[in-house]
This record gives C-alpha cells, sequence and structure tokens, in this order.
C-alpha cells in the first residue's frame, strides 16, 4: 500500500509517495494543484502519514538551502537489484559534489557499465534523496536528468556544484 501527497515549494508543486517501507517516489512536475492529480489516499495509516509529513518537512529544508543531507527511509523495491545497487551508491556522495557516471559505474562493477547506471539513474523513482542530479559526464558536461536539464541545473545551482564545474573548465 501507498499513499501520495502533494505540496507547493518555493520551486513549483511536487508529489510525494510513500509505503511502510520508506519513499516510493518523488514527482517533481506534478499537475500544477493536488486535486487535478485525481488520487485519492489508499491507506490512511499513521506510520505512513508521518513519513510523508517528514519528507516534505526535508524536501522544504533542502529547497530553503537549510537541509543537506535527508534522514528518510527509501523503498527501492520497484528496481531491478542492478538498479539497487547504483542508487545505494550514489546515496553516498555527499551535497555539494559531483561525481561521473564511470566513477559510480566502477563502483557497481566497472567502467564498462557506465550507459547502464545512466539507464538506471534515468529509473530512478525518488530524485533528490537518491541525488541522481550529482552525476555528470566524465568530461565535465551535465549528461542528462529524468526531470529534465534545467531542473538539473537548479539542483546543480541550490548545492553550489554547477559554480564549481564552471571554474573547473
Amino acid at each position: 500500500m501507498t499513499r501520495p501527497m502533494t505540496f507547493k515549494t518555493p520551486w513549483g508543486w511536487i508529489e510525494i509517495e510513500a509505503s511502510v517501507n520508506g519513499i516510493t517516489s518523488i514527482d517533481l512536475s506534478p499537475p500544477t494543484r493536488p486535486a487535478a492529480s485525481g488520487r485519492q489516499p489508499v491507506t490512511k495509516d499513521a506510520e505512513i502519514e508521518a513519513l510523508l509529513a517528514e519528507a516534505r518537512t526535508q524536501l522544504l529544508g533542502y529547497f530553503e538551502g537549510t537541509r543537506r543531507k535527508f534522514s528518510l527511509p527509501v523503498d527501492c523495491s520497484a528496481g531491478t537489484p542492478f538498479q539497487r545497487k547504483v542508487w545505494k551508491a550514489i546515496m553516498r556522495i555527499p551535497y555539494g559534489r559531483a561525481r561521473s557516471y564511470q566513477w559510480v559505474a566502477t563502483r557497481v562493477g566497472g567502467k564498462q557499465y557506465a550507459r547502464a547506471v545512466g539507464m538506471a539513474l534515468g529509473a530512478n523513482p525518488v530524485p533528490i534523496v537518491v541525488p541522481c542530479h550529482r552525476i555528470i559526464a566524465h568530461d565535465g558536461s551535465l549528461g542528462g536528468f529524468g526531470c529534465g536539464l534545467p531542473m538539473k541545473r537548479r539542483l546543480l545551482t541550490l548545492e553550489g556544484i554547477l559554480e564549481q564545474l564552471r571554474h573547473a573548465q
């Protein structure tokens, strides 16, 4: 069972979803109003409600620039074993740091998996908390992002990474 919550942030509307095991998804581009999604809560489980409230608080803090780490459980059960391995590896990348697809690949099996890493990152259902925006191409270019490059630039700017990349070139 999962439960969604849609809320407004300084960056626009966000929809998060959680199960008893953790956050299952973060949608950075949901419909502009909660009622527009037409989705109703599947459960009123107090544990899920508390997790959603805490996720909302932590995400708002992140967008306001006051939070650098998340302490939320993430339910990655929808991913393949390889995807989960990639997501777990990138969760260790600290705020304000970028790593390359190749860097991730060497940690999950070898440099030859860089393209597969990109595919796994594209399937990441929990962006920001599982910080796929911190992964860039080996040459310092941004690479891709499932939520769009404008959002990736904005997230990297918030964390000071984009400025670091500009100075490195």
